[in-house]
């Protein structure tokens, strides 16, 4: 054997392995604004077309391909159609474009629906089920820290949504389900109806809280006043929020379709928080459209919390 080709033998030998599990896919969507939007997905092999699609936002850091790739094995074991739409700071700019939903302009008035970021979602679930020919008629979705602080603003925003279990992990701060309080950090003077409001409140929603998320000094953690309100730090605030939720709940007199729960150790890290997300996302037949209108029961590695 000539010493050319046994060194093309050993190169090949120890080429990284391809994943055969799965295929990472980088796609462009044309959002309702006229954007090309760039969506990261996991796509496991001979995934069947009937399988959930779970939606994760990212979060401040705006790094959907680093999201997907901390959720790619979990889409793998779970065989599920990853999607993680990425809000860039250039086409997003700013908190109020990616956090906010981009609803109102700089000065202070709303914009057409079509702008809002919150308007990319239901689009983006259509390309990936047209694209891949998947079956699922509503979507999971997951948000961690300023993705979390997406993910329930969406609900208020986009009542008819299609989306069929949400997770809300380690958000900073919250639009708080109250009237009395101008938004962002209430609803007074925003587009939310008390009707849409009921209508996330019927949700299955879980608000998950790494228990360790505790710190008030956190460089990302916003301390204005209206934050500070909610608690001083993020495992506090998303208590806060959860009993004003089932409060407005029951006010409105609806079913409260929310739960709290928590992860033990976990501080503000999404690699920690997105394995217990699992069973909140996916019902134990694999799907993620329930049966009824009921949040899954938690599993006993994350404890569920029913007071403040």
């Amino acid at each position: 054997m000539s010493r050319h080709l046994l060194s093309l033998l050993l190169f090949l030998l120890f080429l990284p392995a391809a994943d055969a599990g799965a295929a990472k896919i980088r796609i462009v969507v044309e959002t309702p604004a006229g954007l090309q939007q760039k969506v990261y997905l996991t796509r496991p092999v001979n995934l069947a077309p009937d399988r959930p699609i779970v939606f994760v936002m990212h979060g401040v850091g705006r790094n959907a391909d680093e999201y997907r790739d901390q959720w790619h094995e979990l889409a793998i074991e779970h065989e599920f159609l990853l999607v993680v739409p990425e809000f860039s700071k250039r086409q997003f700019p700013g908190s109020e474009a990616y956090n906010l939903g981009n609803v109102f302009d700089a000065a202070g008035k709303v914009r057409p629906a079509a702008e809002w970021s919150f308007s990319a979602i239901e689009p983006i679930f259509d390309e990936v089920r047209r694209r891949f020919r998947m079956t699922a008629k509503g979507y999971a979705m997951y948000g961690h820290s300023a993705g979390a602080q997406f993910v329930h603003r969406f609900l208020f925003h986009v009542p008819n949504a299609r989306v069929t279990r949400v997770v809300a992990a380690n958000a900073g701060w919250y639009t708080m389900p109250v009237y009395n309080v101008d938004f962002p950090y209430g609803l007074r003077n925003s587009v939310v109806s008390s009707a849409d409001l009921a209508a996330a409140l019927r949700k299955p929603v879980t608000v998950l809280l790494g228990e360790q998320d505790i710190d008030p000094q956190h460089p990302s953690l916003n301390r204005e006043p209206g934050a500070l309100l909610q608690g001083l730090h993020r495992f506090a605030r998303g208590q806060v929020f959860f009993d004003a939720a089932a409060a407005a709940a029951t006010r409105l007199g609806v079913p409260f379709g929310w739960q709290l729960a928590t992860v033990p150790g976990a501080d503000h890290d999404n690699r920690l928080m997105a394995p217990a997300a699992i069973p909140y996302l996916l019902d134990e037949k694999g799907k993620n459209a329930p049966d009824s209108e009921q949040a899954p029961e938690p599993l006993p590695e994350v404890l569920p919390v029913t007071g403040p």
